[in-house]
């Protein structure tokens, strides 16, 4: 049994040993009611205590891996890959950017192409100092309600972070969400009306493209480039369709990687202003950023841009807190709706936020994450293209790396991952009209688990 614990790392060692048997077990193929190794051997082997290992243990009976057997030890259990786990794993995305189950036996697979970071990186300790601190003070956070715009303590904070990012957002300016998505849906609920037409970029964000679709908001493509959307497609488009808004990753964008320069983010502003136009800047990975960035809230000085960001990627999608930045009159509105269509959003996640922010904690974790990422990225980069592998552009930072196998079809390439239990996310996926695309998102945090490699090798060879 190959398992690596690393005493480095924040996260409990028990956590560690109970996700790499869990990995074990599904990477073996173990049949239901294989015997694992008993708990004083598998102490020795990985240097833990015993208890250690039997809470690792009873966290997979818990979760439905294993079986005990009074007198006998611990056995591999028959699992329903029908019912959904904890961490939601039997959705992932169709061809044509719709949420689909998984089939029978796609939950043991890696998912290369994901838009999560793995388990055993998140900020568990921290995050449950947090929740314990909350828990045991004003009772406010157990069972009020939060206030329309959010808490005013987690608007400071937000404040004050912004202000680094040399981004002017006053608390009255920022209205606290359910992610970066419930963000986005209040935005396209309020700003526009079925039959608008707004501009997307294309590879885009295929929840974005959902979303419009679902309130008959039209789109026009803009491609996606190395230094960001297209201006010599853009510019036509604007005059010729008047569209009210543009959505856009400035920063490591989703699925390409690549970052917005001051050139074209500057020739963005001229042109927003020149045609009335609205930008909705979604910053999700801003706390990925490693080195300088451009972003488009940095240099607006007319308020043209509404700005979003958000914690689920970076610490809990569980706890579902974004927010946005816009003028006041719009914060207003939004914040209207917010409470007409959800009762506003959870105090007790947003004071678990504020509490980590103001100890500092949420910094530290972001830290590591940026190093790590960086780490992954570098090493990933490096053998997709020692294995053949064309890389659209080099990401600075954030999760992701577009790439594709020259010669190789989508089809060809899903059929050799599956061989090697490897589950692709379609390059069409983010396509706003499903079409055919050979290019491959890959989430860089997976690419160093062995089946990612062997997947890299084998599509890479002639």
């Amino acid at each position: 049994m190959q398992l690596n614990l690393d005493r480095s790392l924040g996260t409990p060692l028990v956590q560690q040993l109970a996700e790499q048997l869990q990995g074990w077990i599904a990477r073996q193929r173990l049949r239901p009611g294989a015997r694992l190794p008993s708990i004083r051997s598998l102490a020795k082997g990985q240097g833990v205590s015993a208890s250690c290992v039997i809470e690792a243990y009873d966290r997979l009976v818990a979760s439905g891996w294993l079986v005990p057997r009074h007198g006998a030890g611990f056995f591999v259990a028959q699992r329903n890959t029908g019912l959904a786990d904890d961490a939601g794993s039997v959705w992932s995305v169709s061809g044509d950017g719709r949420w689909r189950q998984f089939v029978e036996g796609e939950q043991q697979l890696l998912r290369l192409g994901c838009g999560w970071l793995p388990l055993s990186w998140r900020a568990e300790a921290e995050l449950a100092h947090a929740i314990r601190q909350v828990s045991r003070g004003e009772p406010q956070a157990l069972f009020d309600y939060c206030p329309p715009q959010g808490l005013a303590s987690l608007r400071m904070q937000l404040h004050k972070g912004l202000a680094q990012l040399h981004i002017a957002a006053e608390p009255e300016r920022i209205l606290t969400t359910q992610g970066a998505s419930h963000a986005l849906d209040l935005l396209v609920r309020t700003l526009l009306l079925p039959g608008d037409t707004v501009l997307v970029e294309r590879p885009g964000y295929y929840n974005l493209f959902n979303l419009l679709r679902q309130h008959g908001v039209h789109m026009l493509e803009v491609p996606r480039t190395r230094t960001g959307p297209d201006l010599a497609v853009l510019e036509p488009l604007l005059a010729e369709h008047r569209p009210r808004c543009l959505f856009i990753n400035s920063l490591y964008q989703n699925p390409t990687g690549t970052s917005l320069t001051p050139k074209v983010a500057h020739r963005l502003l001229e042109l927003a202003r020149a045609h009335d136009l609205r930008i909705i800047e979604d910053d999700l990975y801003a706390d990925f950023q490693d080195g300088p960035a451009t972003r488009l809230a940095t240099l607006d000085s007319e308020q043209r841009v509404i700005y979003l960001g958000s914690f689920s990627k970076t610490l809990s999608s569980s706890l579902r807190v974004g927010y946005l930045v816009a003028e006041p009159d719009l914060i207003g509105r939004l914040a209207e709706l917010k409470m007409v269509s959800g009762i506003g959003t959870s105090r007790f996640a947003e004071q678990v936020i504020h509490q980590m922010l103001v100890t500092g904690s949420y910094r530290k974790s972001a830290q590591r994450l940026r190093l790590r990422l960086g780490q992954h990225r570098a090493a990933v980069l490096r053998q997709l293209e020692a294995c053949g592998w064309e890389v659209f552009c080099e990401p600075s930072g954030g999760m992701f790396a577009w790439a594709r196998v020259p010669g190789r079809s989508h089809a060809a390439l899903e059929q050799l991952a599956l061989a090697n239990n490897v589950l692709l996310t379609p390059g069409s996926a983010f396509d706003p009209l499903g079409r055919d695309c050979d290019w491959l998102r890959i989430n860089v945090a997976f690419g160093q688990d062995t089946r990612a490699q062997a997947f890299f090798q084998l599509a890479g060879r002639p």
